[in-house]
């Protein structure tokens, strides 16, 4: 992380020296008043380093009291997904306060890697799921590098799983294991519902989406990344065409194509122009596989004409399952003139 130490006397200044052994593996600038050196930055006041601080900065530590952290801050804040990690730590470095953005900004995690290695340090934790040990979505997007939407529905599921209410999921198998095995999930906290079987949805429970797209609702939703589409396209399909369909595909299916970390189709397309001319101009990577790989599936696909052509169960839809890191195909193929789609993650 790139840590901020904001000091405001001598005193301080001094906790900051010996901090900065515990936090080697942090790139950190301490803001002090007396001294001038590389990582050390001299001010005024503290109001004069905040914007650099608060835009620049992963996280900062203020050695300093906490009623005047509270007011430096307050005029920054944004909202819990873009301020940066704030800690408060008294001067003989044996109290420390992970005061803001605890899970997505890692102040938590930052005030457990310094009071594990400062001896009689103690952490003052506030944030309850971690006080009670129990599951928090967002720290399981975080860890799992996934996507938040509607980050501000997370406090509703929040206060139900640790007033031990029902939330409920709706998600795919491989994410499912996932989640089971993160800490604090317990048997019995979560009804979890397929997206292929939403007759078991319940309206009344509030819910989280664990899903590569964006659904048309308010409620918390977390977005896998490493899709994966699998292309199949008519001989002489130009790139530009591909782009567009792709574009279209994303758009209509809510998805980031930021997301969207490789392209797969069926080996007697490896000599395809087009493709790989937009798997070049994408920067996404680009897999092949054979009619061996493409008929060893069990799944059952969508018709395609590659049964006819190439005696295989498909291009579209097996390729990206193929390439897939949960190998679960979520969307089945779609067709723009002469490029079809599907994805998987």
């Amino acid at each position: 992380m790139k840590i901020a130490i904001a000091t405001i006397n001598k005193p301080s200044l001094e906790s900051a020296k010996k901090l900065l052994p515990v936090l080697k593996n942090h790139e950190c600038t301490v803001f002090n008043k007396s001294e001038e050196a590389d990582g050390f930055v001299i001010f005024n006041k503290v109001d004069d380093i905040m914007p650099t601080a608060w835009a620049e900065f992963d996280a900062i530590i203020f050695i300093m009291a906490t009623g005047a952290v509270i007011r430096k801050i307050a005029p920054h804040l944004k909202d819990k997904a873009t301020d940066p990690a704030v800690i408060i730590m008294t001067l003989d470095l044996k109290r420390i306060i992970p005061l803001l953005s605890g899970h997505l900004g890692g102040a938590n995690e930052l005030a457990v890697e310094i009071s594990n290695t400062l001896p009689e340090c103690v952490n003052f934790v506030t944030t309850a799921s971690d006080q009670i040990k129990v599951l928090a979505f967002d720290m399981f997007a975080k860890k799992m590098g996934y996507k938040i939407s509607n980050l501000k529905s997370l406090a509703e599921v929040a206060n139900r799983i640790i007033n031990q209410e029902i939330v409920q999921v709706v998600s795919y198998p491989p994410t499912i294991k996932e989640l089971k095995a993160f800490e604090g999930y317990k048997d019995g906290s979560i009804k979890f519902v397929s997206p292929d079987k939403m007759e078991d949805f319940d309206v009344e429970i509030p819910t989280v989406y664990i899903v590569p797209q964006r659904i048309a609702t308010q409620s918390m939703q977390i977005h896998p990344s490493e899709i994966c589409l699998g292309l199949g396209m008519n001989r002489g399909t130009s790139k530009e065409e591909i782009d567009s369909s792709v574009k279209r595909f994303c758009f209509e299916q809510g998805l980031d194509l930021e997301f969207v970390t490789c392209l797969a189709s069926f080996n007697a397309k490896s000599d395809e122009v087009g493709l790989l001319e937009y798997s070049k101009m994408s920067k996404k990577e680009l897999k092949f596989f054979d009619e061996t790989q493409i008929n060893a599936l069990e799944e059952n696909f969508s018709p395609s004409q590659a049964t006819k052509f190439f005696n295989i169960k498909g291009v579209s839809e097996p390729a990206s399952l193929l390439a897939s890191k949960n190998k679960t195909l979520f969307l089945s193929k779609r067709i723009y003139g002469n490029v079809t789609i599907a994805a998987s993650f």
